[in-house]
């Protein structure tokens, strides 16, 4: 699969004067984990509303590879190749497979009429994409779970239900939008590998809202920190944990904790 670079350019968003994002760039280079954080109220929910086609920015651009993103429809975004997970599990009611298979409607080309007489290719198509979710459930570790009921499953593995229905696409890029909120310390940990896994095992690149620093400290490869809508920093985890202006915006409760400590 190739995976192409998402590239955000000068992106800004206004809502009634508001303005929730003002002139963001970053890059994320193909195969890699970028994360994006920052208090609330930063635009980082906003950010991933543009990427993902819910929101147009009133100037900027965003491309993944060669293709301008910005005045697509969400459903075409995701043709292309970009999932998204959301802060909130969406779906809960069916099973883990009804779930999985929302994920790959995108992906069927057998049309309506074929599906709903059933016919052969139909069948057959069918019967291939249940095979390539239950493969997905397998990669993130709910296998077991397939024909359980999203409703009994866990919080830890229902989140995990979210994340495999959006791999079930085939993304080139994928969204994770607060993956381990509210997750105790073992499901948070768990998720933490699924996620490397995938990325390792899928080769797509990872865009990451979150948190849980020491999640971002372990899985992003580079770091983009919004704060009012505007970047403050970007780089390497390292560099991004030292900088002055985001131990002062995002880190400096959490800093003057430790020297307290």
């Amino acid at each position: 699969m190739s995976v192409p670079s998402l590239q955000v350019r000068d992106v800004t968003v206004r809502f009634a004067g508001l303005t929730a994002l003002d002139d963001v760039s970053f890059t994320v280079a193909p195969g890699t984990t970028h994360a994006l954080i920052g208090p609330n109220g930063a635009g980082k929910s906003t950010c991933f509303n543009v990427l993902s086609g819910l929101y147009r920015p009133a100037a900027g651009s965003v491309r993944l590879g060669d293709t301008e993103l910005t005045r697509l429809a969400p459903h075409r975004i995701a043709a292309l190749g970009v999932a998204r997970t959301f802060q909130n599990i969406v779906i809960t009611d069916g099973t883990v497979a009804d779930n999985l298979m929302l994920g790959r409607h995108i992906l069927t080309r057998a049309g309506f009429a074929a599906s709903a007489l059933h016919l052969p290719r139909a069948r057959r198509e069918q019967r291939d994409h249940r095979a390539r979710a239950r493969e997905t459930a397998e990669l993130v570790g709910i296998g077991a779970h397939f024909d359980s009921l999203v409703g009994l499953l866990s919080y830890g593995d229902r989140k995990r239900v979210e994340l495999a229905r959006a791999l079930c696409l085939e993304p080139r890029v994928l969204l994770l939008d607060e993956p381990v909120a509210g997750m105790n310390a073992g499901e948070r940990a768990r998720m933490a590998e699924v996620i490397q896994d995938v990325r390792t095992e899928l080769g797509l690149s990872v865009v990451l809202v979150e948190h849980d620093m020491g999640l971002v400290m372990r899985l992003a490869d580079e770091v983009t920190v919004l704060d009012f809508g505007r970047r403050i920093a970007h780089g390497s985890p390292d560099e991004v944990r030292r900088d002055p202006e985001v131990l002062r915006a995002y880190l400096g409760s959490v800093a003057e904790g430790e020297g307290a400590a």
